[in-house]
């Protein structure tokens, strides 16, 4: 059976919250087997159970009763209530966003991507948002009032209690840009912002990899990020600012300062590794590709300038990815985003240089994959981390108990 959920100070907790967790990780459980795992009373339960069937959040699955066998009302069982509402998301690229209608269990339900740019400012990205999530639930038959929730993730710095964008490399305006405000026009829900990288490694690890305990996504795309799991939460940092190893900063022998990253450094990774960096020195070698998905299929059709460049992206990630193995000690590293479809040129130079510079021991045990969410990683983490968010124990409490 499922653990109980606990408090914020590490005890079992005994509320309706509790006993919500329970529904939500597993099967159906019937009254007594609530009070078999939880330990509770039968009046306890009964009455943490009419709570949370009086406000809809879970269902009564009743067993089919079998025409003259047995007496009275059989045993039901109660499941979470995957209808009572639905969460939006839009995971917001540099290039492109995916937006999704999902059940409360953070299953996707519809979604789209359609092109953006992220550097045309707020307003404009954020107005594509809304007609896309106007769609979605029309697709899905439900109103913005049955919306309990709403995740964004975006590809920058994020302070995650304010839901603000801050001190953007690449996102001209959106800095301290009022998101909550924004949404609450048409939406009356709570509003979550996660960093793209974070919300893929959430995705990645809560689908593929529960029992990593510690996980590394790397997302390689227009720019470079990374996400943490630690312990088995997400890693945000003392800030916020914890994964942005797009932005370390590599030298090669002799060299002085490197390349000027977007960012306004010299030398970092981004700089050299980064889709715009490839595209900035394939069209430097004469080559015309516009965007990260023609960078993509130049590596892949063996243009010879292309796969050098791609190699050498790979040992400058590994480079970096070492230092943060040694220090980190992962289980895994995922790779995600455009540039993972590169995986054969990459991946080479990224596993040479990680395995010959970290530590023995943090390479030991380790992992190396691709992305196997590909474009909805993002997506799917928003998506459970939403569902989280909503269904907090001590949130469910406050509600229920007052």
């Amino acid at each position: 059976m499922t653990a109980l959920a606990v408090t914020a100070g590490g005890r079992p907790g005994t509320g309706p919250g509790a006993l919500l967790a329970l529904f939500r990780a597993g099967p159906p459980l019937t009254r007594a087997e609530v009070m078999t795992v939880t330990g509770l009373s039968r009046s306890t339960v009964n009455q943490r159970i009419d709570l949370l069937l009086q406000s809809r959040m879970i269902v009564d699955r009743q067993p089919d009763v079998v025409q003259g066998r047995g007496r009275g009302r059989p045993a039901g069982s109660f499941t979470l209530n995957v209808d009572r509402g639905v969460l939006l998301v839009c995971d917001i690229g540099a290039t492109a966003m995916r937006a999704a209608v999902c059940d409360v269990s953070g299953e996707i339900l519809h979604d789209r991507s359609v092109p953006t740019d992220v550097t045309l400012g707020p307003t404009t990205v954020l107005a594509s948002t809304d007609g896309l999530f106007t769609d979605l639930l029309a697709l899905a038959g439900r109103s913005p009032d049955e919306v309990l929730g709403i995740a964004l993730s975006v590809p920058g710095p994020v302070d995650h209690e304010q839901a603000t964008v801050v001190s953007p490399p690449i996102m001209t305006g959106w800095d301290r840009f009022d998101l909550r405000g924004w949404f609450a026009r048409s939406y009356a829900c709570p509003l979550l912002l996660e960093k793209d990288a974070t919300a893929m490694a959430w995705g990645e690890y809560r689908s593929h990899y529960p029992d990593a305990d510690t996980m590394l996504m790397l997302k390689l795309g227009t720019g470079v990020g990374a996400g943490i799991i630690a312990g088995g939460r997400i890693h945000r940092g003392a800030d916020g600012a914890a994964g942005d190893i797009g932005h370390t900063q590599t030298f090669e022998p002799g060299e002085d300062g490197g390349p000027v990253c977007r960012c306004g450094n010299t030398g970092c990774v981004e700089a050299r590794a980064g889709g715009w960096a490839m595209i900035r020195d394939l069209v430097a070698e004469g080559r015309d590709v516009a965007d990260v998905d023609e960078l993509v299929d130049r590596i892949r059709t063996a243009d010879p300038v292309a796969v050098a460049l791609a190699r050498t992206a790979g040992r400058v990630l590994g480079v970096a990815l070492a230092e943060t193995v040694s220090i980190l000690n992962p289980r895994v590293i995922v790779v995600g985003g455009q540039l993972a479809e590169a995986e054969e040129q990459i991946f080479a130079g990224l596993r040479e240089m990680v395995y010959s510079r970290s530590l023995p021991l943090a390479t030991r045990r380790l992992e190396l994959h691709r992305s196997r969410l590909d474009e909805r990683a993002g997506s799917v983490g928003l998506a459970l981390l939403l569902a989280d968010h909503i269904f907090d124990p001590e949130r469910i409490d406050a509600a229920l108990l007052g």
